[in-house]
């Protein structure tokens, strides 16, 4: 996949089947759309091309917005990678972008500069200033200046339609089973290995500390799952808490990582980790000893979770 950082780095001497969007998430829906623009490039006389955008369009036209998104954009990138797309723009997104008409941007965009013959695009999709344009201006625009628009319906991408927006509502329950269905993947966390208060190690749990560089990236619900890891290429399952450790007066929100049978030092180290399943909230205890036994219990029911979804897999 060959990546662009702005629409004018483009260049291509094959007509585009293309869509776009934010792509947030890169969920079930994304990939019915996706996958139909690898299958109608796949003669060779046509070049897929996705357009999407950073920072996300809300952030930059809602001052008070506090939107969390699912991905980062490298792992946006990555994910969109994995889908066979022959080109990615990431175009920077500015008050003076969002300004263009719908058909400044047909125009002097998808036409001039993307040489367009196919747009294929979600059921809900809106564009131009201020949104106002949707699918039936974009297929006027089609017949005028010559090229195809394909709609995907809701019906087409599930019985009910699936949006970021309610992977995000799930993610904020804890609903791991929801949002990875639609999802399509287990939702993860990237970061990075950093020290921090040691105390898991007094009490036999010890834990990895993971920071996320960036903070727009939505963190899910307080509380703990269950998890895999991946670091220096090696796959560990554990349990991880996302709180604020009040058993111990913590004072801010922390994300920490007990991986089992894992012994290596790994500060400074970067690491994926997978939330598989949610297994309860976060609880402050009146003693360390009460807060052992509470871990050993989690680690029971997570072991439990790990050995019957290895099971179904095999089975």
């Amino acid at each position: 996949m060959k990546l662009f950082h702005s629409i004018n780095d483009f260049q291509s001497t094959k007509k585009t089947i293309l869509t776009l969007g934010t792509f947030d998430g890169v969920h079930i829906g994304h990939k019915k759309i996706l996958e139909r623009i690898t299958q109608n490039t796949e003669n060779g006389k046509y070049e897929s091309l996705v357009l999407t955008f950073f920072p996300h369009p809300r952030m930059v036209l809602q001052e008070k917005s506090e939107i969390r998104l699912l991905n980062t954009i490298d792992e946006k990138v990555k994910l969109l990678e994995a889908t066979g797309i022959e080109n990615l723009i990431v175009h920077p997104f500015n008050e003076s972008f969002s300004r263009l008409t719908a058909e400044e941007f047909v125009r002097t965009i998808l036409v001039e500069k993307f040489q367009i013959q196919k747009i294929i695009i979600g059921h809900d999709h809106r564009f131009g200033r201020n949104r106002t344009a949707n699918i039936d201006d974009l297929i006027a625009f089609g017949i005028e200046y010559g090229f195809e628009v394909e709609q995907i319906s809701a019906e087409e991408i599930q019985d009910v339609s699936v949006s970021s927006t309610k992977i995000r509502k799930a993610l904020n329950d804890g609903n791991m089973a929801l949002a990875n269905e639609y999802l399509g993947y287990t939702y993860f966390l990237n970061g990075s290995v950093v020290k921090g208060k040691q105390l898991g190690r007094t009490i036999g749990f010890p834990t990895a500390n993971i920071h996320i560089e960036e903070d727009y990236k939505l963190i899910p619900k307080i509380g703990v799952y269950v998890v895999k890891a991946i670091v220096n290429q090696e796959t560990a399952y554990g349990m991880m808490n996302i709180g604020f450790n009040p058993t111990v007066s913590g004072e801010k929100q922390t994300i920490e990582v007990h991986l089992f049978n894992f012994d290596k030092d790994i500060y400074d180290q970067s690491i994926e980790v997978s939330l598989l399943h949610y297994i309860r909230e976060e609880q402050k205890f009146n003693s360390l000893d009460a807060l052992k036994a509470q871990l050993n219990q989690d680690q029971t029911e997570s072991l439990a979770f790990i050995n019957s979804s290895l099971k179904n897999l095999t089975a």
